[in-house]
């Protein structure tokens, strides 16, 4: 019985090296000897290395922070430079295109972006669109002779599945782990809204995000994204983001350079036992309305406060986070059948997804003037009046005008404003008019323009 299951093993090996058309690997006192060889020759082309450069700015004087100051005087003390460097990883998804595939960490904020090819190439890459959100991003080189490695959508991966992960941790270069599928639906990791990690214990390390993460038939199943470490180095728990996700996630940056999302326009929790045996009902799983703004789709699909989801077009909602991975892959447009409960009855409505844009929103689409900057709604709790700059892309209109992540909009070109739809109705403003922001930075108040 003790020798049965390494001879499975063996056997099954043979099977998946046969059943992709590979050659014999070597043989060994006359037995071939099963590899991935094969498959990974098909596959290595296709992983880059991704090297980034930042370039800092050492501040000097207190006034540094005033962009009006910073744009129109020259300081006695020049701000000094330094510049940083990181590694990380990428997966040509589309030859023709030219076309990578990485994380959003890998090259965020990044002045300069170069990928390695595997056959010693160097190429300079441009940046085409990122997701924070999600920690994806594409980037674009122009080269001949490139090979692909096409996102494989079709979510059949089973937990158990043999896995292997291609990057470049630590700047080694190209390594290559193996390994299984531990657990599907990951969540709760920090800093990213949408979460349904792929959990694998191949080896991923510092360097391999944003490299490739294939099945035994050579299909990319998911984009290596982060580990769980408490010691900073792998302990078995590597984290990557879907095929699926990653596709749905790509499209859209490579057509409008961001993601835009639908959204129902209600805020859910978790259904625990307390609420369970509140509503009287007999599941365990699902996602509970708490509150809905006036305009919510699901609102005038005649949803209520209390309501439990358990459905979207058929897929489970198991949680809160659940509801919002969903909510995230929605294509705006579109119409979708929500299925609830509601004093133990089951019920379904069609309801149609629209982009919220009251929420969050790219402010070029306002302004071209505005174009670097991602503006989001400050949460009604914080007591703070305005609109919050989310994120500003390093050399983008918005950056060298002076707008910082973390900046409050509370004016434009004179006009108070308390929200983002409030700012929104400011808009457009005309081409040959001076578009000025009234900003406030860590507490200080600061006039930011736009020619």
């Amino acid at each position: 019985m003790t020798n049965r299951f390494p001879f499975a093993l063996f056997l099954f090996l043979m099977l998946v090296v046969r059943s992709a058309s590979a050659a014999l690997p070597a043989e060994v006192d006359g037995e071939p000897v099963p590899s991935l060889a094969p498959i990974l020759e098909e596959v290595m082309p296709a992983v880059v290395n991704v090297h980034t450069r930042t370039r800092v700015q050492v501040r000097t004087s207190p006034f540094f922070d005033d962009p009006f100051f910073r744009r129109f005087f020259d300081f006695p003390s020049v701000p000094r430079e330094r510049v940083q460097q990181s590694l990380g990883s990428g997966v040509i998804v589309d030859a023709e295109g030219g076309y990578v595939l990485t994380n959003n960490h890998v090259i965020d904020g990044a002045d300069d972006i170069a990928v390695r090819l595997e056959d010693g190439r160097e190429l300079s890459a441009e940046f085409v669109g990122s997701d924070r959100d999600t920690d994806l991003a594409v980037i674009r080189v122009k080269a001949e002779d490139l090979y692909e490695l096409p996102l494989d959508e079709s979510d059949r991966l089973r937990v158990g599945d043999f896995v292997v992960a291609v990057g470049n941790p630590f700047g080694l270069g190209q390594t290559v782990t193996s390994g299984i599928v531990s657990a599907l639906g990951r969540q709760g990791l920090r800093g990213l809204e949408y979460q349904n990690f792929i959990q694998t214990d191949a080896s991923i390390n510092p360097g391999n995000s944003g490299g490739a993460l294939i099945d035994l038939r050579g299909q990319l199943v998911g984009i290596n994204t982060a580990i769980f470490t408490p010691s900073g180095g792998n302990v078995g728990i590597g984290f990557a983001i879907p095929a699926s996700t990653a596709a749905h996630v790509m499209s859209q940056l490579i057509e409008f350079g961001e993601v835009r999302r639908g959204s129902f326009g209600a805020e859910v929790q978790d259904l625990n036992e307390e609420l369970r045996e509140a509503l009287e009902l007999e599941t365990t799983r699902g996602a509970v309305i708490t509150q809905m703004s006036e305009d919510s789709a699901l609102r005038e699909a005649g949803l209520e406060a209390g309501d439990v989801i358990v459905a979207i077009d058929g897929r489970p909602v198991e949680n809160a986070q659940g509801l919002r991975n969903i909510e995230g892959l929605l294509a705006v447009g579109t119409r979708v059948r929500v299925e609830y409960l509601r004093g133990g009855e089951e019920q379904s409505v069609r309801v149609p997804i629209e982009e919220d844009l009251d929420a969050r929103i790219s402010a070029h689409r306002l302004d071209e003037r505005l174009e670097g900057a991602r503006l989001v709604r400050i949460p009604d709790r914080s007591r703070v009046l305005g609109v919050l700059v989310e994120e500003v892309r390093r050399n983008s209109s918005a950056w060298d005008a002076g707008l910082r992540a973390g900046d409050v909009i509370v004016a434009v070109n004179r006009s108070a404003v308390r929200s983002l739809g409030e700012l929104r109705e400011q808009f457009p403003v005309a081409e040959d008019r001076e578009l000025m922001l009234e900003i406030r930075r860590r507490g200080v108040g600061y006039l930011v323009t736009f020619e």
